[in-house]
């Protein structure tokens, strides 16, 4: 049995991302996920609450996503920093923890691959750390 973190934000019902998850979960029996969702903050005015509500809308979709195409999940809202956001789960989870996914859009629109957490969380956390990046036509919705 496997269970992995998996980080993201808007590409967490991304196609790739839910291949990806299907395929560990074919290799591993009862492999279970935990999403962690980070808050984001946008430019310009914004509430604490419309932040948390947007991330909890995000994090509803993928347990959906998640649990349509059959795969067990259990998912959290986090930390605006991502790293900081496994973190807290890592810390708060009851169940130990096989490796992260981190799912993010593609460069060039990836603020997190301008942040480098692929990078972070590697030297982080004793875990191996997987890098799936959205298709283009993800970052345009």
């Amino acid at each position: 049995m496997g269970t992995y973190i998996v980080v993201a934000h808007r590409t967490l019902v991304g196609r790739h991302l839910l291949e990806y998850a299907r395929e560990q979960a074919i290799h591993e029996p009862d492999t279970r996920f935990h999403l962690v969702v980070p808050v984001h903050h946008p430019s310009g005015a914004w509430s604490e609450g419309q932040v948390q509500a947007k991330a909890r809308q995000s994090l509803d979709e993928g347990l959906a996503a998640f649990a349509d195409a059959g795969l067990t999940v259990t998912g959290e809202v986090g930390d605006a920093s991502p790293v900081y956001a496994v973190s807290t789960a890592l810390r708060n989870l009851d169940f130990d923890c096989d490796g992260i996914i981190v799912s993010t859009l593609p460069p060039g629109v990836s603020a997190w691959l301008r942040l480098d957490v692929e990078r972070r969380l590697k030297r982080e956390f004793d875990l191996p750390v997987t890098h799936l990046v959205a298709d283009k036509a993800t970052s345009l919705a």
